[in-house]
């Protein structure tokens, strides 16, 4: 374990690059508060409440734009570099959350979570990149989790303001954190890997140095760990000397041809598809309104502000164990548990739609949704994103980002829209069991494929696959 004297500046950066996740994370739960308000008989839009069609939009809009932010920011970030692509963000995530206010119909609200959505995009799919690059092995799980204790941490702070203030009000509240996301995190230097990529290797030196707070010292007073990670950086450099052609480091095809990167790609592939398909995203956006159908004792945005704590709590406790359990094994129980929990859940609102006597039962919604929302933030909804980082070689892992991030903003998108028409057609009950099939399959398929990435190089985790 590294001296915490040496990753401080790697917890920093962390903590200083997510403030825009938190900021994120409140779009994502903007909408579970808002929407009761907008589709209510007294909402403000000109164009009266919003309709069922309406409420999906704006709801899924934000993951459309996060299809689009995926694409540009990752081309950006291998182009000018990981914190110029970061700092980009804030303009797209602040233009969002000021367009909110002067809505007057359901298209207006649409455009404005499209264009923060974008900066969401780029958040998942750059910041997971830009943490695994600069991390140490040691920490680098604890601070690959940041990113979704952050979000939830901005679902929750979503909940708490959409109970005191109306949805405009909530909007002006949150664009307070774009600048000092802004300001805190300009003083970061850029990644040593991407610097050394770029024959930079002086510049990636220092940036080394500053990460693990090396300054002070010089070369033969390194620990044979960091003068390792030094000489893979001038490494770096004289390989991308000997190539003649810039054309020589572009990502082709052929590069995920090899067995063991379109393994590991593979993998991460089916991660996106369960972190999706398990419906804890989903349902996270629609918290009051299911609570709402579902007869809960609580004010519906009273039990949203509940579970979005306790999922807090899920994701600080994932935190804590990610590099004492490992990745696969929180995944794992992760995955069960939603499974579980969405299969309570759906039982009693089949008992509910069948008439029998539930109403002493009352708590189970509640019970069972914040259950799944804390085993959900263990591991399936917060660890994907570090361990694709960790599974890709350095070489594809942009583009292997950008790729699985735009899937995971396709499905995301499609889910939210038709949540709506899901609990329509199938009845909540029948829409939460089919989740939970999802989930089950989602346990099957890490038990069966994931590797353990805990502390290994991705050298070592390529030759296990």
């Amino acid at each position: 374990m590294d001296n915490p004297s040496e990753t401080k500046y790697q917890y920093l950066a962390a903590l200083s690059v997510n403030i825009i996740s938190i900021s994120y994370g409140a779009y994502c739960g903007w909408p579970s508060a808002s929407i009761l308000e907008l589709a209510s008989d007294k909402s403000p839009l000109e164009t009266g409440p919003l309709t069922k069609h309406e409420q999906g939009w704006v709801a899924s809009a934000v993951c459309l734009g996060g299809l689009f932010g995926a694409i540009f920011f990752v081309r950006l970030a291998d182009k000018s570099g990981r914190k110029k692509s970061l700092l980009w963000m804030a303009i797209p995530n602040l233009l969002g959350w000021i367009l909110i206010p002067y809505a007057r119909n359901a298209n207006h609200l649409i455009i404005a979570r499209l264009i923060g959505g974008a900066a969401g995009g780029g958040v998942f799919s750059v910041i997971p990149i830009y943490v695994v690059e600069l991390a140490s092995n040691s920490v680098r799980g604890v601070l690959g989790t940041f990113l979704v204790l952050a979000c939830s941490g901005g679902v929750c702070l979503a909940f708490v303001l959409g109970y005191y203030f109306d949805y405009a009000t909530v909007s002006w509240i949150m664009a307070t954190l774009t600048p000092a996301y802004f300001f805190c995190f300009w003083f970061m230097p850029e990644t040593p890997q991407y610097l050394a990529s770029r024959n930079k290797v002086k510049e990636a030196e220092y940036s080394l140095r500053y990460y693990r707070n090396i300054r002070s010292y010089s070369i033969k007073e390194l620990s044979g760990d960091l003068q390792y990670e030094l000489q893979k950086l001038k490494d770096t450099e004289k390989t991308d000397n000997d190539d003649t052609s810039d054309d020589s480091n572009a990502v082709t095809w052929s590069d995920f041809a090899e067995p063991k990167t379109r393994k590991a790609f593979l993998i991460g592939f089916g991660l996106i598809i369960f972190n999706q398909l398990c419906g804890c995203f989903t349902m996270l956006n629609y918290t009051a309104v299911i609570f709402e159908q579902a007869g809960a004792s609580l004010q519906p945005t009273v039990a949203a502000i509940i579970v979005g704590a306790i999922q807090m709590l899920g994701n600080y406790v994932s935190t804590m164990l990610v590099e004492r359990l490992g990745r696969k094994i929180l995944l794992l129980v992760s995955a069960i548990g939603i499974g579980i929990s969405q299969s309570v859940m759906a039982s009693y609102s089949y008992c509910q739609v069948k008439g029998y006597q539930v109403e002493s039962l009352n708590w189970v919604p509640i019970a069972g949704f914040s259950f799944m929302l804390f085993v959900a933030a263990l591991g399936l909804l917060s660890l994907p994103f570090l361990v694709i980082s960790e599974l890709m070689p350095q070489k594809i892992r942009s583009t292997a980002n950008m790729i699985l991030m735009s899937v995971l903003w396709v499905i995301s998108t499609c889910t939210i829209k038709l949540m709506p028409i899901f609990t329509e057609w199938l009845g909540m009950h029948g829409t939460v069991f089919m989740f939970a099939s999802f989930s089950f399959g989602a346990a099957i398929f890490i038990f069966i494929f994931l590797p353990e990435t805990k502390g290994k190089t991705v050298e070592a985790l390529l030759a296990s696959l």
